[in-house]
């Protein structure tokens, strides 16, 4: 395995695996930062990476290994779920950081073989689940703080993504995993871990990946929850959570914060660019600092690979319980 990743460089040196909308996304925040370099960027499309670079800086390169060759203190993996592996792994042999999009595979078993690769290697690790570096969420964390939750609803009600690939739950995972993690994400945040979970499916949207999903979730705390998820809509209609407490109920996504009592309720809704360019900054942060671990047991924070991977087996277990029709109990 490789060394741990580079000591606090002056200049973070960064390059992309995966050039599409995602890591456009993250590009334009990371070029903002006087302490970022964007050195490099590959892809499998070649024209891709070209047009990127053109726009953000660096080199086009055929590959991760040509890439890590620039020199590089940090690796942005913007790959599509079912490319997840190969990249973190020269990522671990090199000893550089990696950010890895959400999800972390399409299937569980990849996300754990990557897990264990990245902390065997020691690498410093962050992982796209950017609602956490969110307003309202830390809002809603310190509303929720000490109370007993006791009802949990979720949704992700939404488009088919236009990437070819997202049709095929093998490929993407489907919408449990590739579009409703960050909602699963946020009820183990802001509840607690899933102790069980029952789903069912409604059928497939002209593929194999669910038209809609409904499912019931036990947490170990003590509360009960539901989760519903779709794609036939024409754009996002809605994505969030909804969490009851004694004497409160809070609604709380990546934008939005809704908090009442039952009788009148507030809702206010925040820039979402703003948590994007958090969850970047904090990256790169730790990239600098790489003795100071994320730290998931006070207030919200950027997860590392560890902490994202309960997310995903959750997301997983889910998925599979919409397949067979069976109840899914989690470790």
């Amino acid at each position: 395995m490789g060394a741990t990743s580079r000591q606090s460089p002056t200049t973070c040196r960064i390059g992309f695996v995966g050039t599409g909308g995602v890591a456009r996304r993250h590009a334009g925040v990371l070029r903002s930062f006087a302490d970022v370099d964007l050195v490099g960027a590959t892809d499998v499309d070649p024209d891709r990476a070209e047009a990127f670079v053109a726009q953000y800086g660096g080199q086009a390169v055929p590959g991760t290994d040509a890439l890590i060759g620039l020199g590089l203190d940090a690796l942005y993996i913007c790959v599509p779920p079912f490319a997840h592996g190969g990249p973190e792994s020269a990522a671990v042999n090199a000893g550089v950081a990696a950010f890895v999009e959400k999800p972390l595979a399409a299937d569980a078993g990849t996300a754990e073989t990557v897990a264990g690769l990245l902390a065997a290697g020691g690498v410093t690790t962050r992982v796209g689940l950017h609602w956490r570096c969110a307003e309202p969420v830390r809002r809603a964390y310190d509303l929720l703080k000490g109370r007993r939750v006791r009802l949990v609803g979720g949704w992700w009600l939404d488009k088919v993504p236009p990437v070819p690939w997202w049709g095929d739950r093998h490929l993407s995972g489907g919408p449990l995993v590739e579009q409703a993690v960050h909602v699963l994400d946020l009820m183990r945040l802001l509840v607690g871990e899933v102790s069980e979970v029952h789903a069912v499916s409604a059928g497939p949207a002209g593929s194999d990946t669910d038209a809609a999903t409904a499912a019931l979730l036990r947490f170990a705390g003590g509360a009960v929850g539901t989760i519903a998820t779709t794609c036939v809509l024409s754009g996002k209609h809605r994505a969030g959570v909804e969490i009851v407490a004694d004497g409160l109920v809070v609604g709380v996504g990546e934008d939005w914060l809704e908090v009442g009592d039952g009788v009148t309720s507030r809702r206010s809704s925040y820039d979402p660019s703003v948590a994007r360019a958090a969850a970047d900054r904090a990256f790169v942060d730790a990239v600098r600092n790489p003795a100071s671990p994320a730290d998931h047991t006070c207030a919200p924070t950027l997860p590392d690979h560890t902490e994202a991977l309960n997310s995903h087996r959750l997301a997983c277990a889910l998925a599979r319980s919409a397949q067979t029709g069976a109840p899914e109990h989690l470790r």
